[in-house]
């Protein structure tokens, strides 16, 4: 979970994550939309695969990039069981 939302904590990837949401895309696909060096993206790759919220698919010599939904549901579940939890100890407010 901590991996997860320390993913999550950067625009970029939140970013990079909305446009998986729409369709598998290679990491040229991905880096041609953002004004970054392709080493700090590459970085932004590896904490996004880390964190299991994408994997990967070699085609020949093409990476291409899936969104990994079920870990993004769990997170949000994880997320939501903490935030009610604290609601309960707070007295339901």
């Amino acid at each position: 979970m901590t991996e997860v939302l320390q993913a999550l904590a950067d625009p970029t990837r939140r970013e990079i994550l909305r446009l998986l949401r729409k369709r598998d895309l290679s990491a040229g696909g991905i880096a041609e939309r953002f004004p970054l060096a392709k080493s700090t993206l590459s970085g932004h790759f590896n904490v996004l695969k880390r964190a299991g919220l994408v994997v990967t698919e070699r085609r020949g010599t093409t990476i291409l990039y899936s969104l990994n939904a079920s870990a993004l549901e769990q997170a949000v579940a994880g997320l939501y069981e903490l935030l009610e939890g604290t609601r309960r100890r707070e007295g339901g407010r």
